[in-house]
């Protein structure tokens, strides 16, 4: 194709996009932004994972609550200064009334659903765009986060939850959504944007 005509079409989609607030494509160009919100979207899940682990061998399955409580929001604002991307953790059915989805989100949370549902594996679904809203332009990139293992002991079906944690997430989040998953069910994403 004609690069002339190429440019063309992408400044038409781009203006389209400004136009109406949508998500705008992403270009070769933003390859290596992909790639950095990629690794900073992977790098606090483990280190979550593992604050968990030891805390449930240590006091069990109750003191998890706490450590998602306080430790998950200060592991995400900690990556957010070493990083400069805004990062936090969303859910469709969410704990912490702070992990409302906004409306890009909740709409890559549903496409993730519907993808892991066709057969997908949850743990490969990413969603990314550069986003115009509001005169401001992002880049966004939000990664999936599927139920593990560990991850039942307070997410898991109500009546399976041990007493004492079931306690714990009345008295922390009276209005908790996120119990009754299954293992390999997507639970939340993570979700990453930086201003361009």
């Amino acid at each position: 194709m004609n690069s002339r005509l190429f440019q063309v079409g992408q400044m038409g989609l781009t203006v389209l996009g400004v136009a109406l607030g949508l998500s705008l494509p992403v270009f070769a160009q933003d390859d290596a932004q992909l790639a950095d919100a990629r690794k900073v979207a992977g790098a606090v899940p483990p280190k979550l994972l593992e604050a968990l682990n030891a805390q449930i061998a240590k006091e069990g399955p109750a003191s998890a609550v706490t450590v998602c409580h306080e430790k998950a929001p200060q592991m995400a604002k900690t990556a957010s200064e070493q990083t400069g991307w805004a990062i936090r953790r969303v859910s469709l059915r969410n704990r912490n009334p702070k992990a409302l989805p906004d409306t890009w989100e909740r709409a890559a949370l549903e496409e993730f659903d519907r993808r892991a549902a066709a057969g997908e594996n949850p743990a490969t679904l990413e969603k990314y765009a550069m986003v115009e809203d509001a005169g401001r332009k992002e880049f966004r990139y939000m990664k999936a986060l599927p139920v593990q293992q560990v991850c039942l002991a307070c997410h898991g079906a109500p009546d399976s939850l041990a007493p004492e944690v079931s306690e714990r997430l009345h008295t922390l989040y009276p209005d908790d959504k996120a119990v009754g998953y299954a293992l390999g069910q997507i639970r939340g994403a993570m979700t990453i944007r930086k201003l361009q």
